[in-house]
């Protein structure tokens, strides 16, 4: 479902010329991101579903890590860079379309994807050093800090560049998005009617997405960070995968049935398949 969803839209952003506008292109961007934190996570899951041995090796473990933490930071920053592009939209309108070129759009994603790859890097090397006195992970996959915490030489470098590293992934990108929904708030109180009915249509999706992939990582924060014995078994494991199960479920479907272009577009395919002899 997540792999056909997610696909699709792909798909229909980039047939139709349409949608080839900043706004789609960074919904696209997302939806490649959602494949590709589903590919670092439903493949180790499987292997570990079949096997009657729960193990996984060492660099399986690191390249899970890499791939699923690399995808909460592309998430992240692409809603970031959604938030400005919404921002220059509704506030600045009569600029729009010379601040948000294509150019510019594609330079913002390569450097957005090329960034939080080339970061995660330093971290993946930090903890590649160190010597593991342990090897159980109370944990659905494999996971940053539970892995460092198995260590047994030093590991203050890696503190120092995980506090380092959050700051960046998370402190930098909310700066943006507070910054652009506190300018189209101001813009809607001051504004017209039409320009209320734009914002609520296009930034709804877009926070609903924002609020719910912020409430996943802040749990997965709290239950690698903090002793969560307390709470239910089953109940973690549910939060745990909700962060990479249900946010690339729940883009596509929001997005499919908010965005009225994309909806008029995606029920014409279905519509023509159907009228198909």
């Amino acid at each position: 479902m997540i792999v056909f969803a997610n696909s699709l839209l792909i798909g229909v952003i980039c047939m139709k010329r349409s949608l080839h506008e900043p706004m789609y292109i960074f919904l696209c961007s997302l939806f490649v991101n959602e494949l590709y934190g589903s590919a670092g996570l439903f493949p180790f899951l499987l292997v570990q579903i079949l096997s009657d041995i729960h193990t996984i090796s060492v660099p399986l473990c690191f390249l899970q890590i890499y791939c699923l933490h690399t995808y909460g930071s592309i998430e992240f920053c692409n809603l970031a860079l959604m938030s400005y592009d919404r921002y220059l939209a509704i506030c600045c309108p009569l600029q729009y379309n010379t601040r948000m070129t294509s150019n510019k759009v594609a330079l913002f994603i390569a450097v957005m994807w090329l960034y939080c790859f080339m970061k995660f890097l330093i971290i993946i090397s930090l903890n590649i050093r160190l010597q593991l006195c342990g090897n159980v992970i109370n944990s659905v996959y494999c996971s940053n800090y539970p892995v460092v915490k198995l260590a047994c030489s030093d590991t203050r470098v890696n503190n120092i560049y995980g506090i380092f590293d959050t700051i960046l992934v998370i402190i930098v990108p909310s700066i943006l998005i507070f910054f652009s929904y506190i300018k189209i708030l101001e813009i809607c109180i001051v504004g017209s009617k039409e320009t209320r009915q734009k914002a609520v249509s296009t930034c709804t999706p877009h926070l609903a997405s924002l609020l719910n992939f912020s409430f996943a990582c802040c749990f997965e924060i709290f239950q690698s960070r903090f002793d969560m014995t307390s709470v239910s078994s089953v109940l973690r494991i549910i939060l745990s995968l909700y962060f990479l199960i249900c946010q690339p479920l729940f883009n596509p479907i929001m997005y499919g049935l908010r965005m009225s272009k994309i909806r008029q577009i995606c029920k014409g395919l279905v519509f023509s398949q159907i009228n198909c002899p």
